[in-house]
């Protein structure tokens, strides 16, 4: 290696609520060679951190402006209402956006949700970010409707959670810069896609010639035992001479 050669790694970055560990533990089985790191990033952030450089692929929040970058779509999450547990909305399994109408629901400023008209009554002031509106919500001064894996990711004890039907969903995809499809890129590709390891769409493996080697042999084998047998029909053996009684002299 020369002195202006870097070696190669994978820098993923993903957003709150994302679960990357499933994914970065098959790299580490394939690529064992290669060192993933990954970068947490605000879901406002994620686009500009990729267009810029600063990450070879994301998990991001979808929509997102896609402008130089490539995204698919993995899953939709579940919208949640954030209540304290001792909250009339505990008691049931599901509520509606118009069910929250006397509600206080906060809007934080990192909101993923994209609503046409939000439920609820607006807070005095949007919380700058969703932990702090779960802190508020502890507080028993308002509620908060977001992704599950959000609700999740700042549980507390003293909060529990609701499905929001007919809510905005949050749709989570793995983006890259469009010009940078690497080689890297398309191996996280398929690993996100649950592609094997020798899939035909996923990058050339090294052709293992082993198996070939064995497979060359075994006919050969077979030829040098079949020729070193006695062929049948083939040409008749000399038969052993006669034993007759001595002729006696006259």
């Amino acid at each position: 290696m020369t002195g202006s050669e870097v070696p190669p790694s994978f820098r993923l970055a993903y957003v709150p609520g994302v679960t990357p560990a499933k994914w970065v533990r098959i790299w580490h089985e394939r690529l064992p060679d290669i060192p993933l790191t990954l970068l947490p990033v605000a879901a406002a952030e994620a686009p500009d951190v990729l267009r810029a450089g600063g990450a070879d692929a994301g998990f991001v929040r979808l929509p997102i402006d896609r402008t130089d970058l490539s995204a698919i779509p993995l899953y939709t999450e579940t919208t949640v209402v954030v209540v304290p547990k001792d909250h009339v909305v505990a008691a049931v399994e599901e509520v509606s956006p118009d069910d929250l109408a006397d509600e206080v629901v906060f809007h934080p400023l990192d909101e993923t949700l994209e609503w046409e008209a939000r439920p609820g009554k607006p807070a005095y002031e949007r919380p700058a970010t969703t932990a702090d509106a779960v802190d508020l919500v502890a507080a028993g001064v308002g509620l908060l409707v977001v992704p599950q894996s959000l609700a999740r990711l700042h549980h507390r004890k003293d909060l529990t959670y609701r499905t929001v039907t007919g809510a905005p969903e949050s749709r989570v995809a793995l983006a890259w810069p469009e010009a940078e499809t690497t080689d890297l890129v398309e191996d996280f590709i398929g690993i996100v896609r649950g592609r094997t390891v020798n899939s035909s769409r996923g990058r050339a493996q090294t052709p293992d010639r082993s198996k070939d080697k064995a497979k060359a042999k075994a006919p050969a084998k077979a030829s040098a035992k079949k020729a070193a047998q006695p062929k049948r029909g083939g040409a008749a053996r000399p038969k052993p001479a006669k034993r007759g009684k001595p002729r006696r002299r006259s």
